[in-house]
């Protein structure tokens, strides 16, 4: 069983255009809008589901919220932990070229008793579970050790469970700060953000493997670093690889990431090497952005084998600033902040 946990789910509302979008002008669309109950944690755990694997995804939503109706519809064994408040609604306008502009409500605010209903739904579910996957952004005025409360729940319920946190800024770091996280799946700017490097810096594969491998020398034991077109690396303690993605038409690029962090569990129930793990995160990922609107590919969308991955070299990694994260374990509050 692989569980996921949503503390910021939503409604992903989908409106694609017929033509470039032109700010002040009135466009049409090119098909009726549609409506998915998403978040990344939920996306995982729907990809996951979709290759036959037992998947619970644990939202913090009403259970009368229409939300809970839109993932029962959708046949999503899910959790639902009352927030009192309904779950918050993102636009994408997607472009025929792929290009995705998104617009993010914030969510809903935990009080102190969602918080504690929250924790109690993880020790539950993680009794047995292999994966606990916490992902996506936090709702407003919610702390970032939330994340951290969240992991220790589960490891107190399963003590070899494993960690997964794919989230940015202030819970990242809270996560990482921790300590015993099993793997974290940032994009480049969360991973520049995070090791406090400036913007652009992670500009080859090169760069973003010694990036990746400055996390892991930081105490991760593994990195999922997404990169969009460029494909993904995947760094641990062995060493690191690169993947290039196959040719691929994008029409969104919403789940994309969501997507690929499924294909890499996934490939690690069957027991893939690193190599086998990266390929199929890559070609989820890619066969995602392949889909119009938030996208969920199957197994059958996403042949690893098109996937080009080859071993690529570890530079010893600089001095940043993840190293005073690590050296405390109190993290600031968290602001709001847009899923990727």
């Amino acid at each position: 069983m692989i569980v996921t946990l949503t503390l910021n789910p939503s409604i992903d509302r989908t409106v694609a255009l017929d033509a470039p979008l032109e700010r002040g002008a009135v466009q049409r669309t090119a098909a009726p809008a549609v409506d998915v109950a998403a978040g990344k944690g939920v996306n995982v755990a729907r990809v996951v589901a979709a290759a036959g694997l037992p998947a619970r995804a644990i939202v913090m939503a009403d259970p009368d919220d229409r939300f809970a109706a839109l993932l029962a519809d959708d046949g999503v064994d899910a959790v639902c932990v009352p927030v009192g408040a309904p779950v918050r609604t993102n636009l994408a306008l997607t472009e025929p070229d792929g290009t995705t502009t998104k617009v993010n409500e914030p969510g809903a605010p935990l009080d102190d008793a969602a918080v504690a209903r929250m924790l109690e739904a993880v020790r539950a579910a993680a009794t047995g579970a292999s994966w606990f996957v916490v992902a996506g952004s936090l709702p407003a005025g919610a702390r970032a050790s939330i994340v951290v409360d969240a992991v220790r729940a589960a490891r107190t319920a399963a003590p070899g469970i494993r960690i997964a946190v794919d989230s940015s800024g202030a819970p990242l770091e809270a996560a990482v700060a921790a300590g015993g996280v099993d793997l974290v799946k940032p994009n480049d700017e969360e991973l520049e953000e995070l090791l406090g490097m400036p913007r652009g810096t992670i500009d080859s594969h090169e760069a973003a493997a010694s990036a990746a491998g400055a996390l892991v020398a930081g105490g991760v034991a593994a990195v999922l670093l997404t990169l969009g077109g460029d494909g993904a690396i995947l760094a641990d303690a062995h060493g690191a690889h690169r993947a290039s993605p196959p040719p691929t038409v994008v029409r969104s690029t919403v789940g994309a990431g969501d997507a690929s962090l499924a294909g890499l569990l996934i490939a690690d129930a069957r027991g893939d090497d690193a190599a086998g793990r990266l390929a199929q995160a890559v070609a989820h990922g890619s066969a995602a952005a392949a889909m119009p609107g938030t996208g969920f590919p199957t197994p059958a969308d996403a042949d690893a084998s098109r996937v080009a991955v080859a071993p690529i070299q570890l530079a010893a990694p600089a001095a940043t600033h993840l190293a005073a994260t690590a050296a405390s374990t109190t993290a600031a509050p968290a602001a709001d902040h847009q899923e990727r």
